[in-house]
This record gives C-alpha cells, structure tokens and sequence, in this order.
C-alpha cells in the first residue's frame, strides 16, 4: 500500500484539527521511483563531496558556524604569502579548518606566483633569484630552476610553521594540461621530468624538518579534464603519467583531476572506471589510491540543491573527495554561502551531507540512470542512532521512494518519518532552516523490513530533500506539520507584470528558480502584482529573491496602499550581475485574508527609486507573528563523542542522550536578524542534573534539572544574524527531546546600538554622508570611512565609551554594520576580494576583547552585519574599533550594536 506524504504547501492540502493532511487528488503525471536498500551497504560514508577550492577567506572568513555546519572536509588553498589571491593562505586559515571536520588542506604550490594563468601560462626557467625568507624575488638567473625555489620556499614554510604537517596535501601542479605543458607529444618528457624532480624536492624537505618522522603527501597530476580513452593515442596522459611514475616510484599520494564543463556527474562515474582500469594496470590490484576531484561543475550547479545533489551522490558513490569550482570569488565557499554568516540553499545541502558522518552509505537505484538531468540520492544508515537518511534531489516530478532492508531489530515494528525541503535561494539569498513539508508517525515496517512507495511531491529540480525514518518517538512528529509557521512561495515570472520582462534560463549564466525571472524592472510603473490569502492577522515576513547589482529599493503595496520600503544590499557587481542573487527581507502587518501585493519601482508612481533596476526570482511570505518558532527535534541533531538517540525506555523515545566527558548534541540554528531570541531546551533527567549550552563557541550559562522529571529550560540569547552553532553539553547525563528558537524583539531593549557618526573618532576615521541616490541601506545615512591602516602618528579607530547595557564584565556579542568591497590585484574573470579585519580592544584590558574578518559585501554604499563575540574585563574602559595589521584597512562601519550574549540565565519548569 503507498503511504502518500503529502507537500504542506500543496494547494490542495488541509490540515485537519489533528495535525493530520488529508492529501489533495493524486497526481496526474507518474512519480519518480527512487530504490534504496539499507540492507546493501556500499561502505562507511566518506563526506568528502563537500570541498571547495578557494573556499576560506581569511581566519574567520567564513565564519566558525558556518565552517562546522556545512562539515568542509578538505579544501585547496593557496600557500603562505601566495600572490594568486588576497586572502586564504593555508597557515591563516588552518586552525578554523581543523577546529572540528577538516581532514586534508591541499595547497596549490603554484599560487605563489601572482598572474593567471601561472608566469603569463609559460613554464619558468632559471630567470630568478628567490629569497627563501619571504618568497620574493629579483631577476637574474643563480643556477636552480625557478619553480623548484618556488617549491622549497612554499613547502618548508607549512613543514615548520603548520600545527598539522601530516594534514597537507602538495598540489605540485595544477591543469598542467593547460598551462607550461599544453604540448603533449612536444612536452611529455619535460612535464614527467619536472614532477620527479619536484616530488623527490617535496620529500627531502620533510627529510630535513622532521628526519623521517613525517612524510608529505603529494596530489596530482592535477589536469583540468580528464584524458582517458576518448583522447588521440598521442594525448593519454593518464595512461602515460601512470605508466612512467610507477616504473620511477614517483607515484602521487592522491590521484587528482577536475569535471567542469557541464553538469554530468555521470561522466565522473566513467572516468573513475578508466582510472581504477589503469590504476589495476599500472600500481597492481590490491592499491586505490585516493581521488580528488579539485573543481567540479559549473556555474549553474554552484548553490543549487537540486544539482549539488547529483554531484554528492556519484562522489560519495566511489568515495572520493570533491571541491566545488572556483568561478566567482574566493572564500564563500564556493559561493555556497549568504551574505557574512548566512545559509543559502547550497549550504544546507552541505550540512545535510555533513550530517551522515558515522553512516554506512546504502544502494541507491535512481530512475532513470540513462538521464544526467534526472533524479539521483544517497542513501545511509547510522546504527549507532537507528536512523536511515535519504538524501536526493534533481527532478520535477514526484518522488516514490521504495525503501527496503531497514533491520526490525533495529527500527521495530513501526517507524517514523520526517521530509524537509531545501530550495533554491541564489548565492547571497538566504535560506532558513529547512521547513518540514511531509511526516508520518507509526507506519507499520514490513517483516522484511520494507517501507515501499512512500511518495513525497516536490517542489522542483532545483530542490532537495531530505528524508529521516526512525523507531517510533515519543514526540508527535505529524503534529510538527501543522506547529511550523505558514509559508507560501511564488515566481516572479507568474506574477501580474507591467512595464517588466521574463527572462527565460538560456539568458543565465547562474541559476533561477523556476528557470525564469523577471528583468528590466525600472520603470516607475514596473509593478509585479499577486494574491494571497494569509490564515490569520498579524506580522509577515516578506522576502525577494533577486539580484541587485547597487543597494537599492522597491516599494511594497497591500490592497494598493504603500506597506514598505523593501531595501536591497548589493550582490554580486561585476561579471554576472543581475544574475547574482540574493535576498531583501522586510515584515509587514496583513489582516487575515486574501490581499493583492505589489512590488513596484517607484513608491510614488511618478519617480523610479534609487537603484530599482533589480531583478526578481521568487517571493517567499512568512507568519512571524509569533517570533517564528523553529523546532530543532532530537533526530537532526549531531551527536559526538558518544552521545546517541535512544529508543528503549517510554517518555524518551527519540531524545538525545548526553552525558559524561566528550559528549555534545550540535546544532546550527538560523537567525533572520540579529537580536535576543529565547531559546528552549526539553529534556528529561533521571536525578539532578546540570547541563550547558554553547553559543557560537561562548557559555551561555550552565542550567539545572531539579531531580527526576522532564524540564524545559529557556534563556534569553543574542544570536547572530544567519548560522548560529549551539552545543549542549551534560555531566550527569540528560536526555534532549528538542530544542526551539523564538525571535523577542521586545529583549533587544537589553542591548545599545550606536550609530558610528555618533561614536568618538580618532585619526583619519571620518564621517561620510550618503546621498539619497545611492539606495544605500545604511542606517543613519551617514557611515564612518578610513578606519585602520595605522600610522606612526595615529591610530585610526572608533571609540565607544562605557555606558548602562554594558558596563559590567562579561560575554557580549557585537554586532557591525559593515561595508568592504576592496579588492586586491587583477585576474581574467574572478573580482580579487579583500577581507578586512576588525579588531575590538578594551581601554584598561590586555589584548583583544574580540576581534572578526569581515568578507568583501560588493559595494561601498551596500551594509551587512557581521558579530564578534566579545569578553569584557572591567566596567568603564572604553571600546576601540580598528585595525592595528600594518597596512590593513578595517571595514566602514554604519552602526554598532553591543549585546549581552544572555539576557538573564537559564529559567527552569516543569515540561
């Protein structure tokens, strides 16, 4: 029998008093069948889908949070004091990479030099003396190649300066195919030469740091495609490059090549069967050697859950490590992350994958294996926590999901179920916590562990989703459904459009959702008009998925009377502008009922406002009345060193054990601004029991279970805007049945925001105001500029002085208002952004009281906001805002928010 799990944004569905949906007419067209078998196990996951190339900006760019949650394994970067970008060196970003998931940080050697392609795309001769204290250079030849003094500088650096030697991976030469050896036939000789003596100086420079101790790793070739069978006879380069290193011992420790140039993560499949093909021929049966994939996919895929995906499956299925390509900018992950701390859809689907960790991955058997655009999944199975994941994505029809295997002895007799959905939302647009759109609670498990043709429908391919089952829990997982705020989606290309075209999906280099959107909105009568009915009076939060190449604005009608300014940061401003998108969010009042919303250039019907030229995707409306309740249950969570959902005693049933040294329950919770939130923990305890709970690395006081019971705890935190990372942690042991995040707006009372024009400024710092024309979002208008960049006769900063809201010791979150849209040098396509720095001092204190990296936000004029956590030692020394780097500019600052990170302590009662 199909259990039919229906979309809660269905138009058609209802929600009954219960909690229950009772499904609308089925489908005409017939689903896509997904098989898994969670009794075929394909080997213990691997999660190295999730890399990226250039993906770290400077220490904490990106943010803490965000390098966690999305469970970044490994990474290419750039060397120390690397010219190829402005920021990511290895030895700067290290620590935060292997804070908690990174595994291997791979550095392309070559980045040393400044140009691309590498010294003008020719190869080096001896034409240059380095000096091997900082790597620079004076022409004139000495008498050694130049790139083998390039090698040496580079690698001895990470062997004796790195926390983590035997964590690197030596990228000795990155798309030799394409650069200084384009020539096969005229340059194999050469090419094969130069990687001997490259490998053998890697080798020896370890020999000298640590005498045998540690022994480098050494990835490539490093070609840009792959060159297999399909090649002429002359241009084998696998075949030969494998060939000539086993015969000379020169074999790489990692086997590396890139799949751009289209989306066909199938094509990867086939290649990795050539390779293994040679690899058995050349290194012998019993050796497989590890693969990287350094760039995969293209523009399109970058950010798009549905696509990611396809990648993450096939990679996962031949267990290899893969990086997103690097086509826009370094340190957003490849463009899978929002703004300066926030989750797009891309991001998600990292941190979906992420959260296999400690899995067995399944068999997987798509629909259509013929189809590289269809539907593709992985499947795993954590029997530590009995919970089976699916995670799949990439089609337009419905899903029936024929799952098998699922061991009684593990799951019972019966299970639930639980499907959220992550959508598209463009590079800069952010996406919220995936919303539950389908549960079943209780569904009998066939004797043969069957749960067949469960259907879920979808949202489109450019969606993702993610399917939990486990024993049976306490909670009411069906009534979640109906708990989660109403949400409605809708394309801009179906709206009501005057004086605005549709721009369909070959005018687009990135993706968008629907594959259309709407262009040339700028006009004072461009308008796109729709129709809602919302369920109840109260507050909305209405969000634009666009593209705004200036910050700039648009006028919100209800009933065709003026509701909103909707304000625009800046998104991408170069190459792909227009294209590039990203979110606007504002809340508006709407009565229960249906309402006309038009979003339109001009707020007067006369006059197009500054920078209207904005391009529309997709409106989300959203009930936040309530602060928008986000419920985390116990089975999303992560749980580390031993901690583990349990089903074996009534009233905890799915919750989260944690107890005793090492053990945490993680998870990533999203803010839509920065502000107090209470935050809630329901548990259970067997005595009296104290537990604590981290926020974004600092203690928001420890809270106590009285004896016995179930508790709820709840405290009044500051979180940041976007991805905040929460652990709770227990001595005596408690049992998490969820955790829940509710906005309360009304306790940012607790916190002093002070306009930076308002604030005490030293040396060069100076106030700038900014027209009306610029559409910009600062908040006052006006933003304080030249900060940094200290002289022998000043220091550049903003004071704030001491007053009531901060005047006591204590942990503080600071919340900055920035602008940083410097870059650094030239490169062919990519803008080569600059992260800047802020450090925060404390008059009286030591050190730094906080201090953050603030990544580049596209335009002067345009405002994100980035936090620091913040320890405050005394009660009257006042706060420094600058940059002490010598050289270094701080961010422009707009405002500055100064927070406790609890408005009180934990409260605790009765469940």
């Amino acid at each position: 029998m199909r259990k039919s799990l229906r979309h809660l944004a269905g138009a058609a569905a209802v929600v009954t008093a219960a909690g229950l949906l009772v499904p609308p007419a089925a489908s005409a067209a017939e689903p896509d069948v997904l098989a898994v078998d969670f009794g075929e196990t394909t080997g213990a996951f691997r999660g190295g889908a999730s890399g990226t190339l250039y993906g770290f900006g400077d220490d904490g760019s990106p943010t803490q949070a965000l390098i966690n949650g999305a469970h970044i394994t490994n990474s290419s970067q750039k060397p120390p004091a690397g010219l190829q970008h402005p920021s990511g060196d290895v030895l700067n970003i290290e620590d935060g990479f292997f804070d908690k998931h990174g595994r291997e940080l791979a550095v392309y050697v070559q980045d040393l030099y400044p140009d691309w392609p590498y010294h003008e795309g020719e190869r080096p001769q001896d034409t240059r003396t380095y000096d091997q204290t900082d790597g620079s250079w004076t022409e004139g030849g000495n008498g050694t190649w130049d790139y083998l003094e390039v090698v040496r500088h580079v690698v001895t650096r990470i062997a004796t300066e790195s926390t983590h030697p035997d964590q690197y991976l030596f990228v000795i030469f990155n798309e030799p195919d394409g650069i200084w050896y384009q020539d096969w036939p005229g340059m194999k000789d050469q090419f094969l030469a130069d990687w001997t003596e490259v490998y053998h100086l890697v080798h020896e420079i370890y020999d000298e740091v640590f005498d045998g101790a540690v022994q480098p790793r050494i990835g490539g070739p490093g070609h840009s495609r792959w060159h297999g069978t399909a090649e002429p006879d002359d241009n084998r380069r696998e075949r030969d490059f494998l060939e000539y290193a086993a015969a000379h011992d020169v074999v790489p420790d990692t086997y590396i090549w890139h799949e751009l140039g289209g989306t066909d993560p199938d094509l990867f499949r086939d290649h990795m069967r050539e390779y293994r093909a040679l690899e058995d021929e050349f290194l012998g049966a019993d050796l497989d050697l590890p693969v990287t994939i350094s760039e995969w996919g293209g523009l399109e895929d970058m950010s798009t859950p549905g696509r990611i995906a396809r990648w993450f499956a096939a990679f996962e299925a031949e267990k290899v490590d893969a990086q997103t390509a690097y086509w826009n900018y370094a340190g957003n992950f490849s463009d899978n992350m929002a703004r300066a701390n926030g989750a797009n859809g891309g991001w998600w689907m990292f941190k979906w994958y992420g959260d296999l960790a400690g899995s067995r991955t399944v068999r997987v058997t798509p629909p259509h294996p013929e189809d590289v655009t269809s539907l593709r999944g992985i499947g795993a199975l954590d029997e530590d926590n009995r919970r089976a994941t699916v995670l799949y994505g990439g089609t337009n029809a419905d899903v029936a999901l024929d799952l098998h295997g699922l061991d009684r002895s593990l799951f019972g007799s019966q299970v639930d179920v639980e499907v959220r959905e992550i959508t598209l939302s463009g590079a800069e647009g952010v996406h919220g916590n995936p919303r539950l759109v389908a549960a079943l609670e209780g569904v009998p498990l066939g004797d043969d562990g069957t749960l067949a043709d469960v259907t879920v429908p979808t949202h489109d391919e450019d969606a993702a989703y993610q399917l939990v089952i486990t024993p049976r829990q306490d909670r009411d997982v069906e009534a979640a459904l109906a708990d989660q705020a109403w949400s409605r989606s809708f394309e801009a290309e179906d709206t009501r459009l005057t004086e605005a075209s549709v721009r369909d999906a070959a005018d687009h280099e990135f993706q968008a959702s629907g594959d259309a959107d709407v262009a040339e909105f700028n006009q004072p009568g461009s308008r796109s008009d729709f129709t809602v009915t919302v369920p109840r009076t109260g507050t909305y939060r209405f969000q634009v998925i666009g593209s705004a190449p200036a910050p700039g604005r648009h006028a919100l009608f209800v009933d065709d009377r003026f509701g909103a300014t909707v304000q625009y940061s800046s998104d991408l401003s170069t190459r792909g502008k227009w294209m590039y998108r990203g979110s606007a969010e504002v809340e508006i009042e709407l009565p229960a009922g249906e309402h006309t919303l038009s979003l339109r250039a001009s707020a007067d019907g006369a006059t197009a406002l500054p920078n209207s030229d904005i391009t529309l995707d997709r409106y989300v409306l959203t009930d936040v009345t309530d602060g928008a309740p986000t419920v985390y249950p116990a089975s999303t969570m992560r749980l580390q060193g031993g901690a583990r959902l349990a089903f074996e005693e009534s009233g905890t049933r799915g919750a989260a054990r944690i107890g005793g040294d090492g053990q945490r329950g993680e998870l990533y919770v999203t803010a839509w601004e920065s502000g107090y939130h209470d935050v809630v923990v329901d548990y259970a305890s067997t005595g009296a029991a104290s537990a604590s709970l981290r926020v974004n690395g600092a203690e928001a006081e420890p809270f106590e279970a009285p004896g016995a019971g179930t508790w709820r705890s709840t405290a009044r935190v500051h979180l940041a805007e976007g991805i905040n990372e929460l652990e709770v942690t227990s001595a005596e042991g408690i049992a998490v049945s969820s955790v829940t995040t509710a906005r309360n707006a009304a306790a940012d009372a607790a916190a002093v925001t002070v306009q930076a024009e308002d604030a005490v400024l030293h040396g060069a710092a100076a106030v700038e105001t900014l027209p009306e024309s610029s559409g910009s979002n600062a908040s006052g208008g006006s933003v304080v500029r030249y900060l940094g960049n200290d002289t022998a006769e000043a220091r550049n900063r903003l004071e704030i002085p001491r007053q009531p809201g901060f005047d006591a010791p204590g942990d503080y979150t600071v919340v900055v208002r920035y602008a940083n849209a410097e870059t650094s040098g030239d490169h062919d396509y990519n803008p080569q952004v600059v992260d800047r720095g802020l450090q925060i001092t404390e008059d009286g204190a030591e050190g730094y009281a906080g201090r953050g990296m603030f990544r580049n936000n596209h335009h002067w004029d345009s405002f994100w906001e980035r936090s620091v956590g913040v320890t405050l030692t005394t009660t009257n020394g006042s706060l420094f805002l600058g940059n002490d780097v010598p050289g270094a500019w701080a961010p422009d600052i707009d405002s500055v928010t100064i927070a406790p990170l609890t408005a009180n302590g934990f409260e605790t009662t009765p469940a």
